[in-house]
């Protein structure tokens, strides 16, 4: 449906998570433009959100910062509509469904399209309950993102059946985070992806390190890194485009030769 798959389609992917916002969008364009020159292949634009229930505490923390700097969802697709203007990989919005729902589903998604954006994920919107959502975003071109987890068992077949775009795999049960280990064996979980899809999975959840980045994609095909970079951006501010630059790379450079 639409261009998420050119992300995937020269090697293994390496998908960036970054808060937009925080702790300005100025800097967050400095930090996309800077992990896309380094290597990104795709870009998880994080809509902050007051309660983010899948995020652990760094991401909380980096959407508590953006939204009391005044960032509005307004205000992210005209940033979006601007970075178009010269970020060429596909991008896709984060976020959860009371945003979507309070903004117009319909609306919300026309307008994502209209910027630029190639998918929607809300990770609190249950795969029972998504042709809402996924209806609205075909409507526009865009693809809802599915997502999959150790305890999804017997649901992961149909799940894949139905998705387009690229499937995230959630490594570990919990929140968000930088994780010491992911002790979670996920080839079951690929292998029967890929006995009923040829739509491409990446594994987020807990990568922090290039080791982990390595695992993770050599089994999938891609990994999704989000608190890693979002503390990144927390600990410089608005100095983090070179640093999440450098860290991007390392990662990048762990997976380019699977």
């Amino acid at each position: 449906m639409s261009d998420i798959g050119k992300a995937f389609d020269h090697g293994k992917a390496f998908v960036a998570f970054i808060t937009c916002g925080d702790p300005d969008l100025e800097t967050t364009g400095k930090v996309v433009r800077s992990a896309v020159e380094n290597g990104a292949d795709l870009i998880e634009l994080g809509i902050p959100f007051s309660d983010p229930t899948a995020e652990g505490p760094v991401i909380m923390e980096a959407d508590k910062r953006a939204l009391d700097g005044g960032v509005t969802t307004d205000d992210i697709f005209e940033f979006t509509r601007e970075l178009r203007k010269d970020v060429s990989v596909p991008m896709v919005y984060m976020t959860y469904a009371n945003v979507v729902f309070h903004y117009g589903t319909d609306r919300f998604c026309r307008r994502a399209s209209e910027a630029g954006i190639s998918g929607l994920i809300l990770p609190d919107v249950p795969y029972e309950e998504s042709a809402e959502f996924r209806e609205t975003c075909e409507r526009y071109g865009m693809d809802l993102v599915s997502m999959v987890a150790p305890t999804s068992k017997d649901r992961v077949a149909a799940i894949s059946r139905q998705a387009k775009g690229f499937i995230y795999i959630v490594s570990s049960l919990g929140v968000t985070g930088t994780r010491d280990s992911i002790t979670t064996d996920l080839s079951p979980i690929v292998s029967v992806i890929r006995e009923n899809t040829d739509t491409p999975c990446a594994v987020g959840f807990g990568i922090s390190t290039p080791g982990q980045c390595r695992t993770m994609a050599s089994v999938a095909d891609g990994s999704i890194v989000g608190s890693a970079i979002v503390k990144i951006v927390a600990q410089h501010g608005r100095d983090s485009a070179g640093p999440v630059g450098e860290y991007v790379k390392s990662m990048k450079d762990a997976i380019r030769d699977l």
